[in-house]
């Protein structure tokens, strides 16, 4: 009788011990990661978007670039004048110079803002595109999660083929180009 419970526990242990290998055996190929520095700075419609957002950049320096030339002319033009003017001309060239140094500091401010906020919204959008097609490739492969590699080392240590950063990048970039 001992021997029939030992040989059952036996059988239910190797029963359990084959489902946990093959629950483990299974969950690893549905566990996987990307790198998402390599998927953001990959993916097309980063680049495309960091492409606007460098346009319209070079379009605000330009702008900058051309009050601060005007300041630095009108100083110059002070400076030449300054030995005629009148102490009333002195005075008022002196505050209109004032003025235009506060504009153009206010203008670089709010051109610092903005560009802040438009790098934060072109991002906010990529990373937003990013996450809709994993999500979507994620169901389609079955997998039940994707972990996200980064620069802070989030993921330890991953086999290689856990690594689908490439094929995920392929398609994100395929669908990218088929809008």
């Amino acid at each position: 009788m001992m021997n029939r419970v030992n040989i059952g526990l036996g059988i239910v242990n190797v029963l359990i011990i084959s489902l946990l290998i093959a629950w483990f055996l299974n969950s690893r190929d549905r566990m996987v990661y990307v790198d998402s520095n390599k998927l953001v700075n990959g993916y097309k419609g980063m680049q495309d978007a960091k492409k606007a957002y460098q346009q319209k950049a070079t379009q605000w320096k330009a702008n900058v670039d051309t009050l601060t030339s005007e300041l630095q002319a009108a100083i110059m033009k002070y400076e030449k004048e300054v030995g005629t003017m009148t102490p009333k001309e002195k005075s008022l060239s002196q505050e209109l110079l004032r003025q235009k140094q506060k504009q153009l500091g206010e203008f670089q401010q709010a051109m610092n803002t903005k560009a802040q906020q438009e790098d934060g919204q072109m991002t906010t959008q990529v990373i937003t595109q990013i996450n809709a097609y994993l999500k979507k490739y994620g169901k389609k492969k079955g997998y039940r999660i994707i972990f996200a590699a980064t620069d802070y080392g989030n993921i330890a240590y991953a086999e290689d083929d856990m690594d689908i950063t490439e094929e995920v990048l392929e398609g994100l970039n395929s669908e990218y180009q088929g809008k």
